[in-house]
């Protein structure tokens, strides 16, 4: 049987601290048994919640700290308070020391990512990390990256990016060849800034173990067109929001119009059943778990207002990371693309 995954959970962390924390770790070990936790943070709150799921306390440990980031912290103003003594940083620096394989947070998605790039570093060629998240389509899902680590990326950067989206997407999707796009203006080839253009003419031209398939554009996202779409931050995030305030509109709309005559709501009674299976397809709690891809470590970001199951799906997502390797991939895929014709001169604007 293979050694157990052991996670360091910053306890802490989100909008609903240990409450979330815990239980979601006591579910993740009932479909992942062979899973190990160490939780960080306030003790007191920590260890009842443990007591109450002796399955849980068996396979866990508790590290104290008085210290937390909070949701609205500043990354630097998180990193002057919490460097060292937060639940964030120990966290991360379990991975480091050895003492843990992956790190799973639910708190300030900056501080982590400043936290885990000071205390980690990158991997060896990769001047920038990304923030990869899974997303779901018309086809099922893919991966989507930058969401929001790194703001502005040269073509470099971009190729780094496609190579790292590849390495999850074959874990998360089980592919040998994952299919991969540019999120673009057009699908034209002569659309677009340099730095854009110029990563697509190093991805075409190379033929290994991803599938370029040219430019796509925001509507190909939820098409499910690639199953990986890479694009800088800026524009990343800015997609991830719209696409989640979308979501929550249309549900708005839905029930506002299930609601507005009888007639309605005895027909909302006969299609309950295919707004459920809806509501369950646009509910971020079940592809929850973004990856920060580029730090030599494996680092997982659970949404801050999920509930456990949701928790429960980022520790999930980190299992896989480990047990599939997913930082050997990386480095490997990496070595396989010439990237020394595209200087790193600074990001691009987008």
């Amino acid at each position: 049987m293979p050694n157990p995954v052991r996670f360091a959970l910053d306890a802490m962390g989100g909008d609903h601290g240990p409450s979330v924390v815990v239980p979601g770790a006591a579910l993740a070990l009932e479909r992942k048994p062979d899973s190990s936790f160490t939780f960080f943070g306030d003790e007191k709150q920590i260890a009842p919640l443990l007591a109450a799921r002796p399955a849980l306390k068996a396979a866990s440990t508790i590290v104290h700290t008085d210290v937390s980031v909070r949701m609205d912290d500043k990354p630097s103003q998180a990193l002057r308070s919490g460097r060292k003594t937060s639940s964030m940083w120990l966290a991360i620096d379990a991975v480091k020391e050895g003492t843990a394989d992956v790190t799973i947070s639910a708190g300030n998605t900056g501080a982590l990512m400043l936290m885990s790039t000071l205390n980690l570093k990158t991997l060896a060629g990769v001047e920038r990390p990304a923030l990869a998240a899974i997303w779901p389509t018309s086809r099922g899902e893919s991966v989507v990256l930058d969401m929001g680590a790194t703001i502005g990326a040269d073509a470099r950067q971009l190729v780094d990016f496609a190579v790292m989206g590849g390495a999850m997407a074959k874990i998360v999707f089980d592919l040998d060849r994952p299919t991969v796009g540019l999120l673009n203006v057009g699908v034209e080839e002569m659309k677009g800034i340099e730095e854009v253009k110029n990563a697509a003419a190093i991805l075409r031209e190379h033929e290994g173990d991803l599938v370029y398939h040219g430019f796509v554009e925001g509507d190909d996202i939820g098409k499910g067109t690639v199953d990986v779409v890479v694009v800088e931050g800026f524009t990343g995030n800015i997609a991830l929001k719209t696409a989640e305030g979308t979501a929550r509109q249309i549900g708005r709309f839905l029930g506002d119009a299930m609601r507005s005559s009888w007639r309605t709501k005895i027909g909302y009674l006969f299609a309950k059943p295919a707004f459920d299976a809806l509501r369950a397809r646009m509910d971020p709690n079940n592809s929850n778990g973004a990856v920060f891809l580029g730090v030599n470590g494996v680092v997982i970001k659970s949404h801050g207002g999920t509930n456990a199951d949701g928790f429960a799906s980022a520790v999930e997502v980190g299992y896989d990371m480990v047990r599939y390797d997913l930082l050997a991939k990386i480095s490997a895929g990496l070595k396989d693309y010439d990237r020394s014709n595209t200087p790193a001169v600074g990001a691009a604007s987008s």
